[in-house]
């Protein structure tokens, strides 16, 4: 199974959901193979919870068009296959823009004097190793780097038949990178807190998830006891499973101000975690 785990915005605990989620799982069960992706590659920190043991290291690069301008014919066929305006044809010289290239290719397709090659850029890192018996891998995009989507793909090549269960920590919020850790999975939990930005977010968020990717969703409210009822009351108009709970709760702040996992501090959290997997596989059945 492929889990995502996401948010509308940062802040509402999501990681926090995501690694204590792996740890009752990974100790739950022997048997059962774990993958834990953090996929916020501008910021991931769930390494700094779940201290994983790093062995692995590799590049993350995408290739970037290369004009040789003493073959350009300078007709601007290039220019025209790029939705991402990362190429120009001009009358004299043919300009590139790195920042905006994804890489894919269609611009060196396009030119009939084959005047363009590539050339790889590395954007980031992948990093990887293990946590225990939880196989654990992050992506670390290179600072003023303007896309993580690559980074993010990369890392999903690591989903393979040999683990049971694969758990995506998400970015926040709900552009292309989090469109790319949602695409692919099984199920989407969001997580959230009942406050009216909050509820606005979440919206946001299962218009992705449900309404453009057809993923199954359910929602985990975050500092219940705060706010309003605005997320029960859309969640319950909408159909969407209100799956768990987590009060607001000085001890669980005070936790993870210092890098401890909720389940170490708490305990009593650890059979809830599970529960909440085992939710999410019934309702992802459905």
């Amino acid at each position: 199974m492929i889990l995502t785990v996401a948010s509308g915005k940062g802040g509402t605990g999501k990681t926090t959901v995501a690694v204590n989620m792996a740890l009752s799982l990974a100790s739950n069960s022997e048997e059962q193979r774990l993958l834990f992706l953090d996929c916020d590659v501008e910021e991931p920190n769930a390494h700094l919870f779940l201290k994983p043991i790093i062995t692995e290291r590799e590049a993350v690069d995408i290739l970037i068009p290369q004009v040789d301008e003493t073959r350009c014919a300078h007709h601007g066929r290039c220019t025209q296959a790029c939705q991402f305006h990362a190429i120009a044809a001009l009358p004299d010289t043919t300009l590139v823009f790195p920042e905006l290239c994804h890489g894919c290719g269609g611009c060196l397709l396009a030119c009939p004097e084959h005047a363009i090659s590539e050339q790889p850029h590395q954007i980031g890192v992948i990093e990887a190793g293990h946590a225990g018996r939880i196989r654990f891998a992050h992506g670390i995009l290179n600072i003023g780097e303007p896309m993580a989507t690559p980074v993010i793909r990369r890392l999903k090549r690591m989903i393979t038949n040999d683990h049971d269960m694969a758990i995506l920590d998400a970015p926040p919020g709900t552009a292309c990178p989090v469109v790319e850790s949602m695409r692919g999975a099984d199920f989407v939990l969001l997580v959230t807190e009942p406050t009216p930005f909050g509820l606005h977010d979440l919206r946001l968020a299962v218009e992705v998830a449900r309404d453009e990717l057809g993923i199954p969703v359910g929602v985990l409210v975050n500092h219940d006891g705060i706010g309003d009822a605005g997320v029960d009351e859309y969640c319950s108009s909408e159909g969407i499973p209100i799956l768990m709970r987590i009060p607001l709760d000085r001890r669980i702040a005070e936790a993870y101000s210092e890098g401890i996992p909720l389940v170490e501090a708490l305990p009593e959290y650890r059979h809830r975690f599970t529960d909440l997997v085992s939710r999410i596989e019934t309702e992802a059945r459905r």
